[in-house]
């Protein structure tokens, strides 16, 4: 039995104009997204604009989940960043609040450090935080991050630390990568980045996935995954997903999600992202609402 498994989602942040967090937006968003299907929130990944944040605003906007009552055990926060004691306090605060696991990058910039560096990264993270309650997610993205986690990396850390380091988000978009890691460390919940590779992971025993378009398409993307662990057809509705995906990845999946949620609701503060991003358009969101068509997104605002 894994230890985690299902459709995650890491969440949009949104913000006002003046580039402060839009409070109301973010908790009534992280709601509808589980209403949704999803079965838990990653705040403060790639998506989630996270490292244009620091440290307490993203401290401050996961009390803000709870304090909302949204269930700790339902957050998985991200909190990777460059420096170990950064990391160490984020991480920290995720534990202590009850969060169910902290989703944790590779200390990036430096990378030619190597396993053995990386090893000893999450290592001194694991020992400072030093909570048997804490649950790590390995996040590899090496196209963003420069730094990749391999699999042999997952196999040591998993090994070294059995409860602790328990699973592993890879936006790499290599398959052979995921299925390797899969085969590497199969006591590790391995959940692909994106929903193209959703039902390939299930069948060969990966977890779900953890992916952007959760933001808007929880629904379908939880169907499939339910169906196709009870073993039902899902090529049809399997087809339907990545063309979803597809166009929205072509709309460029921060802004193009954002765009499309201000387009369908009307509060344009979805509009806005903090540099070095820059802002979208209603008018992005309704070519992308046209590309994607009125069934799929019938759901939305």
């Amino acid at each position: 039995m894994l230890p985690f498994h299902g459709v995650i989602c890491p969440l949009l942040t949104p913000f006002n104009s003046d580039g402060s967090l839009a409070k109301d937006l973010w908790v009534s968003h992280a709601k509808w997204v589980l209403e949704q299907g999803a079965h838990y929130l990653s705040p403060f990944g790639t998506t989630g604009e996270a490292l244009s944040l620091s440290v307490s605003e993203r401290i401050a906007a996961v009390d803000l989940l709870l304090e909302a009552g949204i269930p700790a055990a339902r957050l998985m926060p991200g909190t990777g960043l460059t420096a170990l004691t950064d990391t160490a306090v984020l991480t920290r605060h995720a534990v202590q609040a009850g969060c169910s696991a902290a989703m944790v990058l590779p200390s990036f910039f430096y990378g030619a450090v190597g396993d053995v560096g990386q090893g000893r990264y999450f290592s001194e993270l694991i020992n400072t935080v030093a909570d048997d309650r804490l649950r790590v997610i390995l996040y590899n993205i090496p196209q963003n991050s420069g730094v990749p986690i391999t699999p042999s990396l997952v196999e040591t850390l998993s090994k070294r630390f059995p409860k602790i380091v328990c699973a592993y988000k890879d936006s790499a978009g290599n398959w052979d990568n995921t299925a390797a890691v899969i085969a590497a460390a199969p006591g590790v919940s391995v959940f692909p980045g994106s929903e193209l590779f959703l039902t390939q992971g299930l069948a060969a025993g990966g977890a779900g996935c953890i992916s952007a378009t959760v933001n808007f398409n929880a629904a379908a993307i939880r169907a499939i995954f339910d169906d196709a662990r009870a073993g039902k057809d899902v090529q049809a509705a399997d087809e339907e997903m990545k063309r979803v995906r597809f166009a929205t990845q072509k709309a460029g999946l921060i802004g193009g999600m954002k765009a499309l949620l201000a387009h369908r609701s009307g509060d344009m503060r979805w509009l806005n992202l903090r540099a070095p991003h820059l802002n979208t358009t209603r008018e992005e969101g309704a070519a992308l609402a046209d590309a994607l068509g009125a069934a799929a997104i019938a759901h939305i605002g």
